[in-house]
């Protein structure tokens, strides 16, 4: 079932069977406040099991530009289209988040971001990566990296 993420009363549903759930849950809110003031739009995930074509489009692009494969299980993703720009998520059991940002016009910016949910420990597939500290009201401290997409998808 689809579920809108409230960004003012966070909520752990979906997220319940991760260990970090409440930073989980911050991170999930986080990302739906910045599209919510960015672009006026609600960011609505639904269980991983129920949009495989998103999973799949996410691991395909990991798969082939770096060959990660995410040992966690996915709990949740989303997908849609916010001024020229494909953004799909998935939010891992771990506390790990992973978006790509896919312009669809040729040239545009295309790349990969992972976060990290306060308390996880970075994941050994993502070990390679450099993680920058941010703050944030919702979710504690988030770690973040990410790479530029070569290939298209």
């Amino acid at each position: 079932m689809a579920y809108t993420v409230d960004f003012k009363d966070v909520s752990t549903v979906g997220l319940e069977s991760s260990p970090v759930a409440d930073a989980l849950a911050g991170l999930r809110a986080n990302e739906a406040r910045y599209f919510k003031n960015k672009y006026d739009h609600d960011f609505t995930v639904t269980p991983a099991s129920q949009d495989t074509a998103t999973l799949e489009w996410i691991h395909k692009i990991l798969a082939e530009e770096r060959d990660i494969h995410i040992a966690s299980t996915p709990l949740e993703v989303t997908s849609f289209e916010v001024e020229g720009t494909k953004m799909a998520y998935v939010f891992y059991e771990s506390g790990l988040s992973i978006n790509v940002m896919y312009a669809l016009e040729d040239g545009g910016k295309r790349a990969v971001g992972f976060k990290l949910s306060d308390g996880m420990e970075v994941p050994e597939e993502l070990s390679a990566f450099k993680f920058a500290r941010q703050k944030s009201k919702l979710a504690g401290t988030i770690r973040g990296s990410y790479f530029v997409l070569k290939g298209e998808y």
